[in-house]
């Protein structure tokens, strides 16, 4: 298999699963860990030891989630008696680990794959799951990941939503209020005001913004959504496939927002290249008022900060008063196919519980959100009901094009590259490379992912 897979990673990226964040994105602390428990899938429900041989290793790449997953992975096993093995990818280094764990005599039996470049990158590692157990549980297909011919390669876990994640306190002790953010322009002035005025507050407007990897995907995965979103909009018609090229139109709204992150921070643009900087700390202990970030953070901060509210990334474009959060999923579950039958009903047995069972599945809605299963309960996500309510508001929805980002690490590696001599040295000759990473670098690793 080593050989099948470095042939692969030659000709097309494995990278697009999107790390971090990736995927979502998308955890904001390095984290590798792993459990080995006993467990059988055929009595998900019941105390019941099974007799089966089949085993399940889900190779997870939210290390936000970890320590649930290994809870759960333990009670499963008290249950049932199948091994569960769960390990999960330090922050930015799942497709690494993917990779290398593909390659061993006992791989995951559960993995991800979040977009359909990952379709094609790994599709024939993965079971069609039609007519499946797990697929007969879904409350709606919005999420499932398809191949060319029409094999079930991928079906989502969870929903998501990123934006700007507000601390309406420290907005109101600052003196202004959140109904004054309606767009860009309202964003901006709260922003500098507080920022202006950070020494006498006591915090500032924005938390860090680091360009390493626990951190850059929030600019180069989440925030660069908004110019491939609005080119979509624009366009009027909505991505289904990676496209070859893209315009840049939209990349002073880029610059408007990210300009904003930046130079209104704890941190000093110059300090970003290394890391090191805790945002969501910094956000939770009231040193920021705002956090960009993702709806999965809902947990973290919401005990520090109870009053905690997403709202959308403003960036100057017209009528964004009537815009709504990033939401989507990149998190969707795969078999294995090449593992034994008894490992891949295991494991499908394994998901059914975790969706289906009243304890289990409340742990996953509690740390994931919404999760489109039919059985799974409803959400206490707060970051989630923002979306929702904008959305009742008749606000649009931006749907995550930035899937589509074509040989994912390559890709990002450039844009982090340039952004960090921007962070630098903010002068137009540096902007000008950040555009040319946005927009001639995804032509070129769209040729390379094509092997055109």
């Amino acid at each position: 298999m080593k050989k099948e897979i470095f042939k692969r990673v030659a000709a097309v990226s494995m990278a697009t699963l999107m790390a971090g964040a990736v995927f979502a994105g998308c955890g904001n602390n390095a984290s590798s860990s792993s459990t080995d428990s006993k467990t059988d899938s055929s009595a998900a429900s019941s105390d019941t030891k099974s007799t089966g041989t089949g085993k399940v290793y889900w190779l997870n790449f939210k290390p936000e989630i970890d320590e649930t997953l290994q809870e759960l992975a333990k009670t499963y096993t008290e249950k049932t008696g199948v091994d569960v093995k769960v390990t999960t990818a330090a922050s930015g280094t799942y497709f690494q680990t993917l990779t290398s764990e593909m390659d061993k005599s006992n791989p995951p039996t559960l993995f991800v794959i979040g977009n359909q470049q990952g379709v094609k990158d790994w599709g024939d590692y993965a079971l069609d799951l039609k007519d499946t157990a797990i697929a007969k549980e879904l409350s709606t297909d919005a999420y499932n990941l398809t191949d060319e011919n029409g094999k079930l390669v991928s079906i989502g876990y969870c929903y998501e939503c990123y934006g700007i994640i507000a601390n309406p306190e420290l907005v109101e002790k600052a003196g202004y209020k959140m109904d004054d953010i309606k767009n860009f322009e309202g964003l901006k002035k709260v922003a500098e005001g507080i920022h202006s005025k950070a020494d006498e507050l006591g915090f500032d407007a924005f938390s860090s913004s680091d360009m390493d990897d626990s951190s850059s995907w929030r600019f180069t995965g989440h925030m660069a959504n908004l110019e491939y979103f609005y080119e979509e909009k624009a366009a009027g018609k909505t991505w289904t496939e990676c496209p070859a090229t893209i315009t840049g139109e939209f990349m002073p709204n880029f610059k408007n927002l990210y300009d904003l992150c930046i130079n209104n921070s704890l941190t000093d643009p110059k300090d970003l290249a290394t890391g090191g900087h805790d945002a969501e700390n910094e956000f939770k202990t009231q040193k920021a008022a705002f956090f960009v970030n993702g709806s999965w953070e809902y947990a973290a901060v919401s005990e520090a900060v109870p009053k905690a509210t997403m709202i959308p990334y403003y960036c100057g474009v017209d009528g964004e008063e009537k815009a709504g959060l990033n939401c989507g999923t990149e998190n969707c579950w795969a078999v294995n196919s090449k593992v034994s039958e008894d490992d891949q009903k295991a494991t499908i047995d394994f998901m059914v519980w975790l969706v289906s069972d009243a304890d289990a599945s409340k742990k996953m809605v509690d740390q994931l959100g919404i999760m489109p299963y039919k059985n799974a309960p409803k959400s206490s996500n707060g970051f989630l009901n923002d979306a929702d309510t904008y959305t009742n508001n008749g606000c649009y929805v931006m749907d995550w094009a930035t899937n589509y980002q074509p040989n994912v690490d390559e890709y990002r590696a450039a844009l982090v590259s340039a952004l960090n001599a921007y962070n630098a040295d903010q002068s137009d000759a540096n902007w000008d490379a950040v555009k040319s990473a946005f927009v001639d670098g995804w032509a070129t690793q769209y040729k390379a992912a094509n092997a055109q």
